[in-house]
């Protein structure tokens, strides 16, 4: 089974819904399944060097107040689920290209899984700025990928236009919001839901012989 997964690195609910995804898994513990990280930039135009994470929330949320009690929602979610996170530590939101870059770098050693979850962590547990090339390469080297590689690769502009292609696939095919899990290129779930919404979907993707078009489906 395959089941690409679209987030953003610096998406809260989509460091939930990794997570939630996991625990299902736990329960389908016998079934053969591959991660396909695909990337979804939340602010594709942003600059290269990020922007004050204040700043960022007061603009989105249309006020400093209103971004506190979205962020209260989420961190009460994570709380609940056993989920680190320090979302009132991190001072700058970054761009996410270079880190998509390297999550794609990583997938052809069999590392994304690795590097996606050290890039969560980085953000939302030790509140770095994702976007600077150090930490990204301090994080490379983590994941057991070879810094001085990893440095040529973030220094060009490989897989910028593969990037590029992929979120406007993605787009194409209606997924307006991340996570989007989709499952044997057929069904896809929508949104950080509930470990229990993954197993239909599991159980449907686990018969499938043909992938087919991708039919969107939701809880009830």
């Amino acid at each position: 089974m395959i089941v690409e997964i679209y987030s953003d690195l610096i998406c809260p609910w989509c460091y939930i819904g990794k997570h939630r995804l996991e625990r299902a898994l736990t329960e389908r513990a016998r079934l053969p399944l591959e991660r396909r990280w695909q990337p979804y930039e939340l602010n594709p135009d942003m600059a290269v060097g990020g922007i004050d994470r204040f700043a960022y929330l007061s603009t989105k949320f249309g006020g400093a107040e209103r971004a506190r009690q979205v962020y209260s929602l989420i961190e009460e979610t994570a709380e609940r689920d056993g989920l680190p996170m320090s979302l009132d530590r991190i001072k700058r939101t970054p761009n996410t290209l270079a880190a998509h870059r390297l999550v794609r770098f990583a997938s052809r050693v069999q590392l994304a899984d690795r590097m996606t979850d050290l890039l969560f962590a980085a953000y939302f547990v030790e509140s770095l700025d994702i976007g600077d090339r150090e930490v990204l390469l301090a994080k490379a080297a983590e994941a057991g990928l070879d810094p001085d590689l990893v440095r040529d690769h973030l220094a060009g502009n490989a897989d910028v236009a593969a990037i590029r292609a992929t979120e406007s696939v993605a787009r194409q095919i209606g997924i307006q919001a991340v996570p989007c899990f989709i499952f044997n290129r057929r069904y896809a779930l929508a949104g950080a839901q509930e470990p229990s919404a993954f197993m239909p979907l599991l159980d449907l993707a686990a018969e499938e012989v043909t992938p087919l078009p991708h039919r969107v489906m939701r809880p009830a």
